[in-house]
């Protein structure tokens, strides 16, 4: 690659992101403006300044358009699940028979906000946790704005090994790590103990967020309790079996999380009148009366099936097998720039192995759990038009958004923007580069959607980052994911999820920046502790 590294090159590189943050928080733009403002800025600085061409830009708006399919087929199957629930007024079961179970409202929202979250994120991923938790938290009458951010917050610590360590596996990948060897493990450590940390951040926010002091000192047992489960039991068994080290620990703390509703100290009723995330006019007011003779149980019925189908697809290696050789990939050409650098060819550019997709997992789940709401009397004539006629008008706006983003992701990526902007980072700074790991991470994420996208673009730059400086690399290479992982909770891709099924399509800046406040510390402080730990 000959693009050279300069500050002006870096700074056309960062001046689309810039610009993308700059509407969503200082303007309050919604995604779908900023994002055809910060695509166009790519393509133009991409053409004038990084000596792409234009059919180079093509080449990789394609790309982006059919990676932004995979996103959005689970947009709209998470939106079906919601419109499923929604008709057959199961969400006001789950509103009710939660309050009850969970009489402390401060840890129902933990457990429908965080909890939930992560056991979703174990199994499913790509968004999923923030699109179907935003809905069941405005349910319990958490405030739309706040129904965003809790869920966003609350799964990103499963984003490296969540997904049966899908973002993991591709760390390794890309850095060359061998599976089972003492580098890998030890990379493993890393990531998971960032993780663990952040894991205690977004307990102590989420208890901040509902009531500050009074809220904390009530909810911090439960978060020692959950974040050792969650975080602690990632760490442990990192070290044993990567690809459940977040699985497993998400399925015991919902139990745990129940035991503890059932003692002393949260059996009782209790809540914040001046809370400031709740909305609990609305959530009573809403929806009408609860359908008669609906369970619990039966109000969680599409949600069990998601858990239970993607565990068997997942887990049962035969059925994966089968399932997974059925998958559509696109062939695209090579392209380069004027500057030398080449995208090669691909015959199979992103293969969607749609049978073990999440999109599907939602999709049969939503599908069975129709049938069995009217087969009980509680979806009514023209109800099945209604869910499809509704999910598929809540998905076209926020399809907008994610085309243009992922487009834009792809043009940065495709140019060499973003190399740009990750090697000059590491050229200007030397050992302290260190302390900016986690932010490439972040930055992947942020640009992708995709923590395991981030670990694949820039594993390998930063393990040879890492080796030019002279410092361990494991290290860095966990503060990269774990700064990824942190970066799944403001990605606008997410966030579009969330904004689009609590119904407050257009807020993503608001949405942004509460956000921002915590996950930009939380980065800050892993990546010094990185320096501390290894290039001091």
């Amino acid at each position: 690659m000959d693009i050279p590294v300069t500050p002006f090159m870096w700074v056309m590189a960062f001046l689309p992101i810039i610009v993308l943050l700059i509407l969503m928080i200082k303007f309050n733009w919604g995604a779908t403006e900023a994002a055809a403002i910060g695509l166009l800025i790519t393509a133009f600085t991409g053409v004038a300044f990084y000596k792409a061409d234009f059919f180079l830009l093509a080449v990789e708006s394609a790309k982006g358009i059919w990676s932004a399919m995979t996103i959005l087929l689970i947009v709209w199957t998470a939106i079906l699940m919601y419109q499923v629930g929604d008709e057959a007024r199961a969400f006001l079961v789950i509103r009710n028979g939660m309050r009850r179970l969970l009489p402390n409202e401060l840890l129902l929202v933990i457990a429908m906000g965080w909890i939930f979250e992560s056991f979703l994120q174990g199994i499913t991923g790509f968004g999923v946790p923030v699109a179907v938790g935003a809905p069941l938290l405005i349910g319990i009458g958490v405030h739309p704005l706040w129904a965003v951010i809790i869920p966003l917050l609350g799964q990103a610590w499963g984003n490296t090994f969540g997904t049966l360590a899908a973002a993991w596996d591709s760390l390794a990948m890309s850095a060359g790590l061998t599976v089972g060897s003492a580098a890998y493990f030890k990379t493993a450590l890393w990531t998971a103990a960032f993780l663990f940390l952040w894991n205690i951040v977004t307990g102590v926010a989420i208890c901040w967020f509902y009531g500050k002091g009074k809220a904390l000192k009530k909810g911090l047992p439960a978060i020692a309790v959950m974040a050792l489960i969650q975080g602690g039991g990632e760490l442990l068994l990192s070290q044993v079996n990567t690809t459940l080290s977040c699985f497993l620990p998400s399925c015991i703390s919902l139990v745990v999380l129940l035991v503890l509703g059932r003692m002393k100290l949260y059996r009782e009723e209790w809540s914040l009148e001046d809370s400031p995330i709740m909305n609990r006019e609305s959530a009573a007011a809403g929806g009408g009366e609860a359908p008669e003779g609906m369970t619990l149980v039966q109000a969680f019925v599409p949600y069990f099936l998601l858990s239970a189908i993607t565990l068997v697809v997942l887990l049962v290696k035969p059925i994966n097998a089968f399932l997974g050789q059925f998958s559509i990939g696109l062939a695209f050409p090579e392209t380069a720039t004027g500057y030398g650098y080449v995208n090669e060819a691909s015959a199979n550019f992103s293969p969607l192995a749609l049978f073990t997709h999440a999109s599907m997992f939602l999709f049969v789940s939503s599908i069975i759990g129709l049938f069995y709401y009217k087969s009980h009397g509680w979806i009514h004539g023209g109800g099945v038009k209604r869910v499809f006629v509704k999910s598929i008008s809540m998905t076209m706006p926020s399809g907008i958004a994610v085309i243009g983003l992922v487009i834009m992701s792809r043009i940065m990526g495709g140019t060499g923007q973003t190399v740009v902007l990750a090697n000059g980072i590491a050229n200007v700074l030397g050992k302290a580069y260190v302390i900016l790991a986690p932010f490439v991470g972040l930055l992947g994420t942020f640009m992708t959607g995709s923590n395991m996208s981030s670990n694949i673009l820039f594993g390998d730059f930063q393990m040879t980052t890492a080796s030019l400086l002279h410092v361990d690399a494991s290290a860095v290479l966990g503060a990269q994911s774990a700064g990824g992982a942190i970066g799944s909770a403001v990605s606008p891709s997410k966030i579009i999820l969330g904004t689009t099924t609590a119904n407050i399509l257009g807020s993503e800046g608001q949405v942004m920046k509460k956000i921002l406040g915590i996950t930009v510390p939380a980065t800050i402080v892993i990546g010094v502790i990185v320096y501390a730990m290894v290039a001091m």
